[in-house]
């Protein structure tokens, strides 16, 4: 098979995480890139060697050269733009969220069945070799069945004070759809994508509205709290088809204990309980009545997460794989529980997903 071209739509931000990913791969090369800011076009192209570039999108989506589109842009633009690559022919690779609503993935998977191209949602969490390692213990059964699950991704005082982030025009929301979507995806995987029915939440902001808040995060960049109008954290609980429950917590803002971020995983199975990413099974001799405690064994990453995600999705178009590692039904379910958090938010009562 020749070499898949790649071209890179948005490649001022994480898009500098998915290069080495590219490079990585045996099957890939970019041959162009789109963004519009000329000066970050010059910038990346200039550091990757890459020869083509525009300042506006369509000339990539359309270009015949070009077999995948990795989308790398504000949450905003990732269905309009997904959804063109996939009519012209495109396999594509897509920054998390997948997309801001169920409604636009759902178009994303019909735009993805008619082209019989491959869709896959940028979720790198999943291809850390911490993940991998306990997705493979529940699979063996460690576990049993896991009834109940605690997920958290907490920032102290870590706000992304920049209008990509802060601005519902672009990002659609706040910390539930920047932080959130990662530690829920993650969890629902290990969980092994429970289908959710029910979702009771609440959205807010407390602290980056208050004068001379600043990130601690963010190069301490003062919040320009006049333009932001999304949360800046987000709490659920959620029941499941098949009798199981999750907690989850995310901010950005909290005054927490841990400095810079805090993300942990609590999965509890009929057969034993895990915690991630310590990566440390628990379970219980009952003959015995001894405890035990087991930590996972694990190889050093040979690749970074972004950019391994990039070069398992370019093996997979190669392999002629059915789905891609990350399917975009799964970022249904996580966009279904997300955007639950915002309507039980407005309503202030559970939301069942069959109602969104």
């Amino acid at each position: 098979m020749s070499t898949l071209k790649v071209g890179v739509i948005g490649v001022g931000g994480i898009a500098r995480v998915h290069m080495p990913g590219w490079a990585a791969s045996p099957h890939t090369e970019v041959i162009a890139g789109a963004d519009v800011s000329q000066e970050a076009l010059d910038k990346w192209s200039k550091e990757w060697g890459v020869p083509i570039t525009t300042t506006n999108s369509a000339d990539l989506i359309n270009d015949p050269a070009i077999d995948i589109i990795d989308i790398v842009t504000p949450n905003s633009y990732h269905a309009p733009l997904t959804i063109a690559a996939l009519e012209a022919g495109k396999h594509v690779i897509c920054e998390k969220p997948l997309a801001a609503t169920p409604a636009e993935i759902q178009s994303m998977i019909d735009a993805r069945n008619k082209s019989g191209k491959l869709l896959m949602t940028a979720q790198h969490f999943r291809f850390k070799g911490t993940s991998k390692a306990m997705k493979a213990e529940i699979d063996s059964g460690a576990l049993g069945d896991i009834y109940h699950a605690r997920s958290w991704m907490l920032r102290r005082i870590a706000i992304p004070a920049r209008p990509g982030f802060l601005m519902k025009e672009h990002s659609s929301g706040g910390a539930t759809i920047d932080i959130g979507v990662h530690i829920l995806d993650l969890t629902l995987w290990f969980m092994g994508n429970p289908k959710p029915v029910s979702v009771t939440g609440v959205a807010r902001t407390e602290i980056a509205k208050i004068p001379g808040a600043f990130s601690a995060w963010d190069n301490y960049r003062e919040v320009p709290s006049d333009i932001m109008d999304v949360e800046e954290m987000a709490l659920g609980f959620v029941r499941f088809e098949n009798g199981a429950t999750l907690v989850l917590e995310v901010s950005w803002m909290l005054h927490h204990d841990t400095p810079g971020e805090d993300m942990q995983m609590w999965l509890y199975g009929n057969q034993g309980g895990a915690h991630w990413p310590k990566d440390e099974i628990y379970t219980t001799n009952y003959a015995t009545k001894q405890l035990y405690n087991r930590a996972l064994q694990l190889t050093k990453d040979e690749n970074e997460a972004h950019a391994q995600e990039c070069i398992e999705f370019a093996q997979a178009i190669v392999d002629g794989a059915e789905t891609s590692p990350v399917p975009a039904e799964q970022s249904l379910q996580v966009s279904q529980i997300l955007n639950a958090i915002y309507e039980s938010q407005k309503t202030g009562r559970e939301v069942l997903i069959a109602d969104l």
